[in-house]
């Protein structure tokens, strides 16, 4: 008999970990989102929040489908940068079983994660979460998971829940969709309904940039696992998950989970997804363009003779632990005085401050990168300040529409007079979303040369200006490089393809 009014804990980590990347902090949470209790029910409820997109999307499924008490615990999340700090994932952990403890009797468990955490002392945060949330609610109570596509899965996460759900969309729009088929599934389990799982990771990393789920091979394997689920009443989620490599764990790789309603459905479903992603792993390859190629094509725009651009600096994305801050395109668009170039975000809070500091209409010599690293190099140039702002605001399309973001302290930089300009923010975030032009009085459809640092959720943001032929991703160094083989690798699995071509998976 399903239960009146089910009281469903809800709770959930987010952060994707890039081995090269520093060290996740406290701060890097409180700066996102750290938020516990009742807090939870309230932002996810409201209008806008800086909750992710999961929360808000399963509370509305839940409140749609009948009474339900919500117990929430913990959310937080970061920025992708590198594994969390132990001790702050310790604090977490034990928030967390504290929480679930004392809310006991429960009838059922949301865990909302990203799925590609790693914390410097334990490399399965995800599973370490999961294992323990079983261990508190016992055997019968159901468990179910939403991850994103870049999760790295493992044996024991999938073995501790009842229900896989990982994100279908690349960028990633589905987020509450996913939240609100978690929703279903719980309502039906607790109706008596007890799935199966069946796992299989293969020894393959797709390049980041051959998974969008708009065309391509990673798409087809998408509208294949849509096709399972909507031809098959047995099967309950199909997901397909491509993994983030940039974590350097044993657990990387393209993984196939299946939930159904018997073993039988779930491990022939997932033998069939898993065997065609497989032989058809020849095509994750993707041709980037060089800088130089980049920049000559920036000039054409700018003159006229090509039709606008936007470009992807793929190496150094903040959405996937890059620090935002490498100058290599800003600094050889600027060497050509391409025209027309807008160039955002360049994450340097020391330069946003001293813009704050002079003000609107002041000219100075702008030093980006006063303190160096390996990749990101200084780069000087006469600049005007156009614009200040506190950097918040609230998405309107794509990966961030309806939702509330904050780029900290920010301002927009005219260099030498060229009209290059470039958005300068404190807060590392990537620039997925239109009004983080928008906002400081950028005219985005009058660009002739766009420059995003964001390996691909930009897309489902900037479409509206940018046709699928006029977007490039650019070969340029940083701790995301879509080129696997720039990276020193001391966990990852190997051989793996596409690094190793003799590796190989025995179906």
């Amino acid at each position: 008999m399903p239960l009146t009014a089910p009281r469903v804990a809800v709770l959930g980590l987010h952060l994707e970990a890039n081995a090269f990347a520093p060290v996740t902090v406290l701060t890097d949470f409180a700066q996102q989102c750290l938020e516990d209790g009742a807090a939870i029910t309230t932002l996810a409820r409201a209008e806008v929040s800086h909750l992710p997109a999961e929360f808000p999307g399963f509370y509305r499924r839940m409140d749609a489908t009948g009474p339900w008490q919500p117990v929430p615990i913990l959310v937080a999340a970061a920025p992708p940068g590198g594994p969390i700090a132990q001790d702050v994932f310790t604090g977490f952990l034990d928030a967390m079983r504290t929480g679930l403890a004392a809310a006991l009797p429960l009838d059922a468990v949301y865990l909302g994660s990203h799925g590609a955490a790693s914390a410097t002392g334990d490399e399965d945060p995800d599973g370490t979460i999961a294992a323990m949330i079983r261990q508190v609610v016992g055997p019968a109570v159901p468990i179910a998971v939403s991850h994103d596509l870049h999760c790295n899965l493992s044996e024991r996460l999938v073995a501790s829940v009842d229900a896989f759900v990982g994100y279908r969309t690349n960028p990633h729009v589905d987020m509450a969709a996913r939240a609100a088929e978690c929703a279903d599934l719980i309502r039906e389990m607790l109706a008596g309904m007890r799935p199966m799982r069946h796992f299989i990771r293969l020894p393959m990393v797709p390049p980041t940039v051959t998974l969008l789920t708009k065309s391509g091979p990673y798409a087809d394997l998408i509208a294949d696992a849509e096709a399972a689920m909507r031809d098959d009443p047995g099967v309950l989620n199909a997901s397909v998950t491509g993994g983030f490599v940039y974590s350097d764990l044993p657990k990387c790789g393209l993984c196939v989970t299946v939930t159904a309603r018997d073993a039988v459905t779930a491990e022939a479903t997932a033998q069939r997804l898993a065997a065609r992603a497989w032989a058809e792993r020849g095509r994750h390859t993707r041709r980037l363009l060089s800088v130089a190629e980049a920049t000559a094509m920036a000039v054409a725009a700018g003159e006229g003779r090509e039709a606008p651009v936007i470009f992807s600096d793929a190496g150094d994305n903040p959405g996937g632990g890059g620090r935002g801050n490498t100058a290599w395109l800003l600094t050889a668009l600027h060497e050509v005085g391409a025209k027309g170039v807008a160039l955002g975000n360049f994450i340097d809070p020391e330069l946003a401050s001293e813009a704050h500091a002079l003000g609107e209409g002041a000219s100075f010599q702008a030093v980006f990168n006063r303190t160096e690293s390996a990749f990101s190099k200084r780069f000087s140039a006469r600049a005007r300040i156009v614009a200040c702002g506190d950097g918040r605001g609230v998405g309107r399309r794509g990966t961030m529409a309806g939702r509330a973001y904050n780029l900290g302290a920010a301002a927009l930089l005219e260099l030498d007079g060229s009209g290059l300009r470039v958005v300068v923010a404190s807060l590392r975030r990537q620039l997925l979303e239109p009004r983080m032009l928008e906002m400081f009085g950028i005219d985005i459809g009058a660009a002739r040369t766009v420059v995003v640092k964001s390996r691909g959720h930009f897309r489902a943001g900037f479409d509206e200006f940018f046709p699928d032929d006029r977007i490039f991703e650019v070969d340029a160094p940083g701790l995301t490089s879509p080129v696997l083989a720039n990276f020193a690798w001391k966990r990852l699995p190997r051989p793996v393809f596409p690094l190793d071509a003799e590796a190989r998976w025995p179906a």
